[in-house]
């Protein structure tokens, strides 16, 4: 038999065992708590530094948003019309994904501002066309006045009043361009010195404009090209006039080039920046298409129209050479494609444009006949500059004087024509006043009535 003594220590061993036992298991689980908490410590200020980082990227968030939406957005907007503004960059790393944003609105805005555009055109088309047909109206109105009444006052006032017209005729074509309008129905083949005249008519102070014609005589253009370089011509020499002081003039130049004809035309004005003279360049250039936003307030529609008909005409403008005289110098270039020859003496150019100082090939100067180089030199246009004085304008409401006529397009007979190129040159006429060229006008008017009321009174003589 086991006795109780041995019985009691090996339960005792047995307890010591299990307690150690139980000792190690808890020091273990005690350890490993204290290793967790540890963790769940390092967790939690890990957490609390994200958290905190979070915040401020949120915080960086909102604040670029805001930049966005105040300051960068509305000057992106305003850039669309005014290229200089300046848009500010993103105000931080957090900011870089918000040039997409800018991208967008910047796509948006030019198809916006597209179809508002061509709205605008669509509506002004239409109300230069009505304006165009009631200023044709009031043309043949005051011409068929001129023609019924010789009163010399009256005559003076009309004379004015269709000068005016003749404006408001030219602004209403330019705006119709602008907008996409056709320029009108094709003319017959003209002289190139008529379509040049015929745009000097078109403005005010026409008469500052010294016309130096070098080309061979009968050079013309065929007749869709007549009416744009027409309209090119009065673009060109109106801003050479409004930029330049009323005593100088403004000299025209129709020289021949290898691939067409240049009209050459030299202001002495006050001349144009580089950032200037570079836009108008590109307006003219007619290579971008040109929004109405972009002409100013109140719109400068000269130059777009230029664009607008340099394109659809294969024409050349170019304004980037200064001018001899300290202005502006406008270059237009008509191609070869463009130009045709015209008999001069069975057509003969208008009365008004200038004669040709250019003698045909193999023709001699004959002793008894003014030599062209002698013209040339007596021109004022050539011996004086652009600052020579002009012929003194006429006051408001006056015609014009014999020699100072505004241009005209008129036709002679063949046989005139021939005798014109056979006869030497006529002394110059006289210049008259205004008021002495209004009464002749007025003496003949009432001449031809008379005589008709005494050939109808002879024709109802009952003798």
């Amino acid at each position: 038999m086991i006795e109780i003594p041995e019985l009691a220590v090996g339960g005792l061993a047995a307890g010591t065992l299990s307690a150690f036992v139980l000792g190690g298991g808890l020091l273990r689980a005690r350890r490993e708590r204290d290793r967790h908490q540890d963790e769940i410590r390092s967790l939690r200020s890990e957490l609390d530094a994200t958290r905190g980082d979070l915040d401020r990227a949120a915080a960086a968030f909102a604040a670029e948003i805001e930049h966005l939406a105040l300051k960068r957005l509305p000057a992106e907007a305003t850039r669309s019309t005014h290229p200089h503004v300046r848009v500010p960059g993103p105000l931080g790393p957090a900011g870089a994904g918000t040039d997409a944003v800018l991208d967008a609105l910047r796509q948006a805005v030019a198809q916006e501002r597209k179809r508002v555009d061509a709205a605008a055109r669509a509506g002004m088309r239409g109300t230069t066309r009505e304006i165009q047909a009631a200023l044709y109206r009031l043309q043949d109105v005051l011409r068929g006045l001129q023609q019924r009444y010789d009163d010399p006052e009256l005559a003076q006032t009309l004379y004015a009043l269709d000068h005016e017209n003749e404006q408001s005729l030219r602004r209403a074509q330019v705006a119709a361009v602008v907008c996409g309008a056709w320029v009108g129905l094709a003319r017959e083949e003209s002289h190139l010195v008529d379509a040049v005249t015929g745009g000097q008519a078109r403005l005010v102070g026409y008469h500052r404009v010294q016309v130096l014609h070098h080309l061979e005589p009968g050079t013309g253009l065929v007749s869709h090209a007549v009416e744009p370089v027409a309209i090119i011509v009065a673009e060109l020499l109106d801003n050479a006039l409004r930029h330049s002081s009323p005593d100088t003039s403004v000299v025209v130049g129709l020289e021949r080039a290898h691939h067409g004809v240049t009209v050459t035309i030299d202001d002495a004005g006050v001349g144009m920046a580089p950032d200037e003279r570079e836009t108008a360049q590109r307006m003219v250039a007619g290579s971008e298409p040109i929004l109405l936003s972009e002409l100013g307030d109140p719109p400068r529609m000269g130059l777009a129209a230029i664009g607008q008909l340099t394109r659809q005409f294969d024409l050349s403008v170019d304004l980037s050479g200064p001018s001899p005289y300290g202005g502006v110098r406008a270059v237009l270039l008509i191609k070869n494609h463009l130009l045709c020859s015209i008999d001069p003496v069975l057509v003969p150019p208008s009365a008004g444009a200038a004669p040709s100082t250019r003698q045909p090939a193999g023709h001699e100067a004959r002793p008894d006949r003014e030599r062209p180089d002698e013209g040339l030199r007596q021109h004022p246009a050539v011996s004086q500059g652009p600052a020579a004085a002009p012929a003194p304008a006429a006051a408001p409401g006056v015609p014009p004087a014999d020699g100072d006529l505004l241009p005209q397009r008129r036709r002679h007979s063949p046989l005139q024509g021939a005798q014109a190129v056979r006869r030497a040159p006529a002394p110059r006429i006289p210049a008259r006043s205004p008021e002495e060229s209004a009464a002749a006008l007025g003496a003949l008017q009432s001449a031809t009535n008379a005589a008709r009321q005494a050939a109808a009174t002879e024709g109802n003589d009952p003798r």
